[in-house]
């Protein structure tokens, strides 16, 4: 097994230019299409006339009472420009009691900065004649204070727990291209068991004291270790440089990614059996692994695939199980009893998916 693990350790050696590749290409992609989640919705705001600062610091105020949207005062002249030449989406004139969206296109982001600009801009004009029928400026303290303590409140409450849990599809996301991104690291290295039969390699090594068994562990626990690899340096660059939310139990995490990093590889192998030279894997391969994260769910919301056929199939996969295991750690907390199901089924796919995959290359080489 040292040899053959060696052997492949040494192709990656004189080659690592691949594995960086794909290591880069699993954090841009995940910076390129989650990354602006993080980033509230920028929106500048001006006015015109005498009082322009005293009216653009008080809805400059008023206006980010909340975290989807910053708003930021600029001036009229710049605001107006950046929106003709398509550098910011929307910007708002505000007054003294009323407002003005300036917009080169209906954007949905233009919609929801009107929504927002109108709540605030309602809710200030309710308080305002309150304030000025009583002719004092304590009802604004007193309407804060009844709403704090308001004798309707709605309480929200999850399924499965007590507090509704702050959902982030940027760190779904994050593991959805991680995950793609190993899926193709560990398929060209089970590939190379193709490559060695082809080449003859695979002949000399029968030939010499290795059994079977160590030849085929040598493969697959390079793949094993370099993929997981992979995913441990990408993980961690997310959570500790980036500061994204990926949960406080990353070693359990780890210990997730490493169950589907072994069930995929005997996806990997299986197809390996169904196939006679590289190339065809190379052909078959690239054209169903990006279908896997799409049937699983991994790019949309949960509870977005709704279709029994479409769930099956996904369920005939590791990265479905992955997927809940991995969101339910980092969003309810979930422990090892918790998401055991889920590792175990993934374990069941690999035992399976590899028994078969090495049974046909055997029976291919008889």
């Amino acid at each position: 097994m040292r040899a053959v693990f060696w052997a492949q350790f040494s192709k990656e050696k004189r080659n690592p230019i691949i594995l960086l590749l794909f290591i880069a290409a699993s954090i841009f992609a995940t910076l390129i299409f989650a990354g602006g989640v993080h980033t509230p919705t920028k929106v500048a705001i001006f006015s015109e006339g005498e009082n322009a600062a005293e009216i653009t610091t008080k809805w400059k105020t008023l206006l980010n009472d909340e975290d989807s949207f910053q708003f930021e005062i600029v001036e009229p002249e710049q605001a107006k420009k950046d929106v003709k030449s398509g550098n910011l989406d929307v910007a708002v004139k505000v007054m003294e009691m009323d407002y003005r969206i300036y917009a080169t296109s209906d954007l949905p982001t233009v919609s929801l900065v009107e929504q927002h600009v109108d709540k605030v801009f309602q809710r200030e004009a309710q308080i305002s004649a309150v304030a000025q029928s009583k002719g004092s400026e304590e009802v604004r303290d007193k309407f804060a204070r009844y709403l704090e303590d308001a004798p309707f409140q709605i309480e929200t409450e999850g399924l499965h727990s007590e507090e509704v849990p702050d959902y982030d599809m940027s760190t779904q996301l994050l593991f959805a291209f991680t995950f793609l991104i190993a899926i193709f690291i560990l398929g060209l290295r089970v590939n190379n068991v193709t490559h060695d039969k082809v080449s003859g390699v695979w002949n000399r090594m029968i030939l010499s004291p290795i059994s079977k068994t160590s030849m085929y562990s040598g493969y697959v626990l390079y793949s094993f270790l370099i993929t997981l690899f992979q995913i441990v340096v990408v993980l961690t660059l997310f959570k500790y440089v980036m500061n994204y939310n990926i949960g406080d139990n990353f070693g359990l995490i780890i210990l997730i990614s490493a169950f589907f990093t072994f069930s995929m590889i005997s996806v990997a192998m299986l197809i390996t059996g169904l196939v006679k030279t590289p190339e065809q894997f190379y052909a078959i391969y690239p054209s169903f692994i990006p279908l896997l994260p799409l049937i699983s769910g991994a790019y949309m919301m949960p509870g977005t695939i709704t279709n029994p056929v479409l769930i099956f199939v996904a369920d005939l996969f590791p990265m479905a199980h992955a997927m809940d295991a991995i969101m339910g750690v980092i969003f309810y907390e979930a422990g090892f009893q918790d998401v055991l199901m889920s590792l175990l089924t993934m374990l069941l796919i690999g035992v399976i998916a590899m028994g078969l995959g090495i049974n046909l290359i055997e029976r291919r080489s008889k």
